[in-house]
């Protein structure tokens, strides 16, 4: 395709934004001269992207917030609406951010625009409903897990599964010595990196018990050690508050940051639910993946969820590779002895190995590629069409 090439972009967070800045790079490889504009942050910014509004009004997360923030919101919406059919792109991409993005793909296309939608939102998992919405909004939706794309396929909704970016990030070896090295650990002691989640309310569900988890190992196996990353300096502080409460003595190390790396460095892992578990398959790390929320929460939750995992090696091989814990169960006797198993099972370590190897070859596909190629496709079949019509 010699023609101009426009496509307008909307992401509403910075893992929106990772993936937006690397889908422009790949598009300009061969349209060196597109434009790209909507809504980006700084990783699109910095590629070219015209940003009509900073991203950041549009990362609002939890339940009041984004009733809060409601008129902003939809007015925002209104002015790219409007925006977007005075002047046609040649494609409308929505990256993640579904309760924004969905309903301006529908009003888009509705009025002719082609549209696409990148990430998946988890219709899979609850309120499928969802699917004949986005049947309406979108001629093709991009996703990451070719599960996801399996059940677009049964709803006959275009799909095209791409694979994932993190796949093609992390190599398929995970040099565990030199995670060890960069974070000062010496020694042949075995080490458990403990992650409770990067959000207040997850470590206040989880850490305490993942703690306590670390005290009921050590009575059974006194040679070993944990690593604490912290995802930022509010739990960096809320964390070290724990661990003077209820960890003084332990071997624990707290760090800030360094998520991945502590993973990298660990022989098992103790972690939330969450794309963390994503992060340590990629990595082969055995693991055992908590998840316990509010109870009404869960009680309302769990009668809403269809799927039979929550983690996503579960959900990727469809059987349960991985234990998980929820809820009451989330305690050091039935944590501990899981992760001890997983630390000295050496037949079950190199199974998992062999399958998380599999399933990270399976979602390894050059993603930024792929989604340029599908999306491109899309606008010469549009192109297409349109010069057929005109004839």
């Amino acid at each position: 395709m010699a023609e101009r090439l426009r496509i307008g972009i909307v992401v509403g967070e910075a893992s929106g934004d990772i993936l937006g800045a690397s889908l422009m790079q790949a598009l300009k490889l061969s349209h060196p001269h597109a434009e790209f504009e909507g809504i980006g942050g700084p990783l699109m910014l910095a590629q070219g992207f015209n940003s009509h509004y900073p991203m950041e009004r549009l990362a609002v997360m939890g339940l009041v917030e984004p009733l809060k923030r409601l008129p902003e919101l939809l007015r925002i919406r209104r002015s790219l609406k409007q925006h977007f059919i005075t002047n046609p792109p040649d494609l409308f991409l929505g990256i993640d951010a579904p309760d924004f993005n969905l309903g301006l793909e529908l009003a888009l296309r509705k009025q002719g625009l082609l549209t696409a939608h990148y990430v998946s939102p988890s219709v899979w998992a609850w309120r499928s409903g969802r699917v004949h919405k986005i049947a309406k909004a979108v001629d093709r939706m991009l996703t990451l897990f070719p599960f996801e794309a399996q059940f677009y396929h049964q709803h006959n909704v275009p799909v095209s599964f791409i694979g994932h970016p993190l796949a093609d990030k992390f190599p398929l070896q995970n040099n565990q010595q030199q995670a060890k090295d960069a974070l000062a650990i010496s020694g042949q002691q075995p080490l458990v990196a403990l992650l409770p989640g990067s959000r207040g309310g997850e470590v206040r569900m989880l850490g305490e018990a993942f703690i306590e988890t670390a005290r009921w190992c050590l009575h059974q196996r006194a040679d070993l050690q944990f690593i604490l990353p912290a995802a930022n300096e509010a739990r960096y502080q809320q964390l070290q508050a724990m661990l003077a409460q209820r960890g003084a003595g332990l071997p624990i190390t707290l760090i800030q940051g360094g998520s991945q790396t502590a993973m990298a460095a660990a022989d098992v892992v103790l972690m939330a639910s969450g794309t963390t578990t994503l992060e340590a398959m990629l990595l082969k790390r055995p693991m055992v993946v908590a998840y316990k929320m509010a109870k009404l929460s869960y009680a309302i939750i769990s009668r809403m969820v269809k799927s039979k995992f929550i983690s996503l090696p579960n959900l990727l091989a469809n059987e349960q590779l991985v234990p998980e814990v929820l809820q009451d169960d989330v305690r050091p006797e039935m944590l501990g002895p899981l992760v001890l198993e997983a630390l000295q099972n050496q037949a079950k370590r190199d199974v998992l190995d062999k399958r998380f190897t599999e399933l990270h070859q399976e979602l390894k596909r050059d993603a930024s590629a792929r989604a340029a190629e599908v999306l491109l496709k899309m606008i010469q079949h549009r192109r297409d069409e349109t010069s057929a019509g005109q004839a």
